[in-house]
């Protein structure tokens, strides 16, 4: 049998699916919900407990005969969390998650103690932003010293899981280019950006080793194996961030193909054969998971944003699809700000949400549930500029994957934005998938050669042939002025964000 098992750690959720090679299908899935820690203050965070408790949750949804027929397996992981260990391996505080915008002041002063976030992005491939790892391990020293003082581990949420499943401390590129402490272009952690975090205490010491693409990060201990129902000492594949896991999920391993993802957050990325730095530093530049390199456009504030507009209008999520049907592009001239979380980019940690142009003819529920879809899409339409300046610029298609790309609405809104064809994936959770396939692919030879990588994972993608969406030409004239619209309110805002 070739059944492999992939886990994906969310923010709302963690599931898990066991895919079979050979039918090439998904046989069986779990999933157990998350609760988010929110403050006024920008706090995000969870518990990694509840992630333990979650992984078993989802798992006893899974037949123990499939779960006894897995080969292999991989995690992947909401990116960017600060998971500090003591020297036991005990967890010693809340897990600050991707999006907690409380670390304003400690971007500020890495950043300023490397010499700029100018200098960061020149070196390093990236600034320093509030969503990274590195502002949160400064947090911690500022505020909680007595916990820094006995941390001995630096891991992310991905590496966690990996650490509870095999006993090892690793990370792989993919994540590591998140924490915003990893040269891109070198594949190594920078030693003057870890000086700029602390010059007191030598942080290289606490950051696990990092493995390549193809590596095993270790083999299932007999004990989780025993808790979980799984095979002991299976090997665990590398696994990786959940874009990472997402771009081989939807078969993003070869140029010219854009995957959106349309989750709590939203993001747009590509694979390129070469590092993709963006000048303006918009575009994060991450490393992939399978020895290339994937350019990433983030947004805070995606579905979160649908989410909140039903919440506000109290409506259930099947009645969101109709809602937005009554509504036409352009929602009547109904422009939002989604800034619920801040946002990361463009860079407001501070942002807020906003709810703009209503009058008396076009303020109904319709018209703020479809200008709230389409301010998320304008966060993701404005990382079309940036990839234009990197080697990954050329792109025909774009490969839909997340909770919404099931709504006709959403994936239309994105063709017409984008101007391109949009794909809908087969499989409801790219991530998870992607976990899944990494796990087939540990120790292949086609690690390093993209073109060989992308042609066998291309045998296990499949698209919902009906949920082709093409651009429509009148509605992408009006979603051009709507979007015009939208930026100069973003202008004229900013400043109130600062």
């Amino acid at each position: 049998m070739s059944r492999f098992l992939g886990i994906d750690l969310g923010t709302q959720s963690l599931k898990a699916i066991v895919y079979d090679a050979e039918r090439r299908e998904v046989l069986a899935s779990g999933s157990s919900p998350l609760r988010l820690v929110s403050r006024a203050d920008g706090t995000r965070e969870q518990l990694a407990d509840w992630w333990l408790k979650a992984l078993a949750a989802a798992l006893a949804a899974i037949e123990p005969a499939l779960k006894a027929s897995v080969r292999a397996m991989a995690v992947s992981g909401q990116q960017h969390g600060f998971v500090p260990l003591d020297v036991n391996g005990r967890v010693l505080a809340p897990v600050k998650l991707w999006c907690d915008t409380a670390t304003v002041r400690e971007c500020e002063e890495v950043a300023e103690r490397f010499g700029g976030q100018a200098r960061c992005l020149e070196e390093a491939g990236n600034p320093i932003l509030p969503g990274y790892t590195a502002s949160k391990i400064r947090w911690l020293k500022n505020h909680q010293p007595e916990l820094y003082a006995r941390m001995a581990t630096i891991l992310l949420p991905h590496d966690y899981l990996n650490f509870h499943l095999t006993g090892e401390h690793v990370m792989e590129c993919g994540d590591a280019s998140g924490t915003g402490l990893f040269d891109i272009r070198r594949r190594e952690w920078h030693a003057g950006l870890l000086r700029a975090v602390d010059s007191s205490r030598d942080l290289a010491a606490f950051l696990p080793r990092v493995i390549r693409a193809a590596d095993s990060a270790g083999s299932l201990r007999a004990a989780v194996a025993e808790q979980l129902g799984l095979p002991p000492r299976i090997p665990v594949a590398c696994g990786g961030g959940d874009n990472m896991m997402a771009a081989i999920g939807t078969g993003n391993l070869a140029e010219g193909r854009l995957t959106v993802s349309l989750g709590t957050s939203g993001t747009m990325f590509a694979y390129s054969d070469s590092p993709c730095v963006d000048p303006a530093g918009e575009l994060a530049a991450f490393c992939s998971s399978t020895g290339g390199w994937l350019p990433l456009h983030c947004t805070m504030n995606c579905t979160v944003a649908t989410d909140l507009a039903r919440s506000l209008l109290d409506m259930d999520i099947d009645q969101l699809e109709p809602a937005l049907a009554e509504s036409a592009p352009g929602a009547e001239g109904v422009l939002v700000l989604p800034f619920y979380n801040g946002e990361r980019t463009p860079n407001l940690p501070n942002g807020k949400g906003c709810i703009l142009g209503l009058d008396g003819n076009n303020m109904s529920r319709a018209n703020v549930l479809r200008a709230s879809m389409e301010a998320s899409v304008f966060g993701l339409r404005s990382g079309l500029a940036a990839f234009a300046r990197t080697p990954a610029g050329a792109v025909a298609e774009v490969r839909l994957t997340g909770g919404a790309a099931a709504s006709p609405a959403w994936r239309q809104a994105v063709a017409d934005n984008l101007g391109l064809p949009v794909k809908r994936l087969d499989a409801e959770q790219g991530a998870a998938l992607g976990a899944a396939l990494n796990a087939m692919l540990l120790g292949n030879p086609a690690h390093g050669d993209s073109a060989a990588l992308a042609a066998e994972v291309d045998e296990h993608v499949k698209f919902d042939e009906s949920a082709l969406a093409l651009p429509n030409p009148d509605a992408a004239a009006v979603y051009q002025q709507q979007y015009e619209k939208y930026r100069r309110y973003l202008d004229q805002l900013n400043p109130l964000f600062a």
